[in-house]
């Protein structure tokens, strides 16, 4: 099988998995599927991703599907480097495979200006016109036409809220403190278009690649805060030179006054989503976001 071959005919690659047909290698693919390279008769390379069979629950109804949705929009841009999907299956999806480089300073200004490019692409509602996932959850990306911070309280926090409280991560203190965060939202959060963003911007999915540029993976794609994808990149650590990424960025589109109060605001729905997944390792991160939310309004009432 080569890559014109696998282009034409993409549901034949499991067949050529299970007879053993392609070089599989495997390589870190997140915490959630199991990745692997092939190497193809031709020389060329994918990226594949399958679900684990050790999961403990069934695959999504799709899953792949969903993800090939947010890289096919987000590459249409022409803004971000964004793998091409080669195919998507329901029990898997290949990508153009990108060569891993190290993190560089012109890298990251040059992602910096790419991404407000990306953002200002736009998009025709909050949401998306697909079933969403982030991480192995769903998430639902019913359009919305009205304002930003009802539509992200409803969408973004509230589910990945009720999950964590139903899974015991979340309780007590912690637990009021993103429900007072969810009804005070239109105080808290500033209202902009729909931009085309990522929407699960952690430093872990930039693929920093060798031909110098940043490589979006991994997304939950959908119309939503530009602010978001920049809040998301400042957790776990933060992006490799996060300072010239958002100085970069500035220099195309300015962020509206206020932005940094909002950053935990924005932080909380990736944090809500881990306390989802991974439980209470991530609670007091989510406490300290919410707390951090609502006194970032009181701070900009007082200056103001």
């Amino acid at each position: 099988m080569d890559l014109a071959y696998l282009r034409a005919h993409p549901e034949h690659l499991p067949t050529f998995l299970t007879h053993q047909r392609i070089r599989e290698t495997p390589v870190s693919g997140g915490d959630i599927c199991v990745a692997s390279r092939l190497t193809l008769d031709d020389g060329h390379s994918v990226f594949a991703k399958t679900w684990p069979e050790h999961a403990g629950r069934p695959l999504p109804e799709g899953f792949f599907a969903a993800e090939a949705a947010g890289l096919r929009w987000l590459r249409e841009a022409g803004a971000v480097p964004v793998p091409e999907v080669v195919a998507a299956l329901p029990e898997l999806l290949a990508l153009d495979w990108v060569e891993p480089g190290e993190p560089t300073p012109a890298a990251a200004e040059r992602f910096g200006r790419e991404l407000a490019a990306l953002h200002r692409a736009g998009a025709p509602a909050r949401g998306a016109e697909w079933t969403g996932f982030i991480g192995a959850l769903p998430q639902d990306n019913t359009p919305g036409a009205g304002p930003w911070p009802e539509w992200f309280a409803r969408r973004r926090l509230l589910p990945y809220l009720r999950m964590s409280v139903d899974n015991g991560a979340l309780a007590g203190g912690r637990a009021a403190l993103v429900e007072q965060v969810i009804d005070r939202i239109g105080e808290l959060g500033g209202d902009e278009p729909p931009a085309r963003v990522h929407g699960d911007l952690w430093p872990g999915n930039l693929l920093w690649g060798a031909d110098e540029r940043v490589w979006l993976v991994d997304p939950a794609a959908h119309g939503g805060h530009r602010e978001t994808d920049l809040a998301q990149l400042a957790l776990f650590g933060g992006a490799p030179h996060l300072d010239l990424i958002l100085a970069a960025y500035q220099e195309v589109w300015p962020l509206a006054d206020g932005w940094p109060a909002r950053i935990p605001l924005h932080q909380l729905h990736l944090l809500l989503v881990h306390t989802a997944l991974f439980g209470g390792a991530y609670a007091d991160a989510v406490g300290t976001a919410a707390r951090a939310a609502l006194q970032g309004r009181r701070r900009a009432t007082v200056d103001g």
